[in-house]
């Protein structure tokens, strides 16, 4: 038992470049709500059976606003991008029918497809060392797939998770309504970190992570349709008549939704600030690859995950002590945290919200690293 109990986390204080927890540090406000909310299910005390009509706590003007953030015409909160996408695509999904989805997506696109049921065609990327999708390869797939079957939908993910590249998705929506399928966007990278509209795109779904891009507890997602998909997405219960079937009834029920809610107005902020963002990656990406670490995907880049490549790590790590968990090891004495244990020919990062200080001291690190092993 001695186990258990409060355990802290080992990589308090470090410099965090993780992809996955850069959007997702709580704001000052959401850091009381967690505190404030974090017993069980907290939010249910105040609920008559549908979670955005709770209006104490502001639930309901939350879901309410979120449209014109996401711009799309219906909004609801789900407990995660993975489960907003699987209700999309089950919501659609028929006998034998396809999804038409990205090269570059997540696993999590792939299995909401396998669970719904629906056959998946891909569309492949350009392969190294950009991995660009291009958008002419959407009208290929789709084409290619009618001739097997209905294509129900077609996803999107922008930015992807790998390398952070982000297409022409406007160009894409255009195709996939040219072809009468309507297109999700994954935006899982997107929602919370930049400027990002689904109408003005033309897309028909949005997705977003509230703990990866959202400054929120997690895990939880938003999801935003538009109002002519209503009707399948938001069906109700034959039995329980105020439950919506393909949220389950009901989803992010405390903690998660409140953190959300506190760190709204912060995440309405710092978007405006994404133009400084992107600028810092570049310049970060541009101080690496004068190391020899050369950033693969969109150059110039634009967007803060970025994917890179160093053969001179590699080859470190086949002579040094620990092998190839030697970078791990070695960042971690520096206090740096986010890229995983055992990689080093390939990683990702992200610099989001890192203040520019915090950079130079990791690519001091890595200077410091290669020469070590020189």
């Amino acid at each position: 038992m001695s186990k258990f109990g409060f355990i802290e986390r080992q990589t308090k204080g470090f410099i965090n470049i993780d992809p996955l927890q850069t959007g997702g540090k709580l704001s000052e406000e959401a850091k009381k709500a967690l505190v404030e909310w974090g017993d069980g299910y907290s939010v249910c005390d105040f609920c008559a059976g549908r979670l955005e009509e709770i209006k104490t706590p502001p639930i309901h003007d939350f879901i309410e606003a979120l449209p014109d953030f996401l711009g799309c015409d219906i909004a609801r909160i789900t407990n995660g991008a993975r489960e907003a996408k699987f209700a999309v695509m089950h919501a659609l999904s028929k006998p034998n029918a396809w999804v038409v989805i990205d090269g570059n997506a997540h696993y999590t696109s792939y299995i909401a497809a396998e669970r719904a049921g629906l056959n998946v065609a891909e569309v492949p990327n350009t392969g190294y060392p950009e991995f660009k999708i291009e958008p002419d390869r959407y009208a290929e797939v789709i084409e290619e797939t009618k001739r097997k079957g209905d294509v129900v939908l077609a996803v999107l993910t922008y930015p992807d998770g790998n390398y952070g590249n982000l297409p022409n998705a406007r160009h894409i929506a255009k195709i996939c309504h040219d072809y009468d399928v309507p297109l999700l966007l994954n935006c899982a990278y997107a929602v919370g970190r930049m400027p990002v509209k689904m109408k003005e795109i033309g897309a028909d779904f949005i997705v977003g992570s509230g703990h990866k891009s959202m400054a929120s507890a997690g895990p939880i997602g938003v999801l935003g349709m538009r109002e002519e998909y209503a009707g399948q997405l938001l069906r109700r219960s034959e039995k329980y008549k105020n439950k919506e079937v393909e949220f389950l009834g009901c989803t992010a029920r405390g903690v998660t939704i409140m953190t959300l809610i506190a760190s709204f107005p912060y995440v309405v902020e710092r978007i405006k600030q994404w133009d400084k963002e992107v600028e810092k990656a570049r310049w970060f990406s541009e101080k690496m690859e004068e190391l020899g670490i050369v950033q693969l995907g969109d150059k110039p880049h634009n967007h803060d995950l970025m994917f890179f490549e160093s053969e001179r790590l590699y080859e470190i790590s086949k002579k040094a002590k620990k092998g190839r968990y030697f970078l791990y090891r070695e960042l971690k004495k520096r206090k740096i945290h986010g890229i995983k244990p055992g990689l080093t020919k390939h990683f990702k990062l992200s610099t989001y919200m890192v203040p520019k200080e915090q950079l130079e001291v990791v690519l001091n690190a890595f200077g410091e690293i290669l020469e070590k092993y020189s």
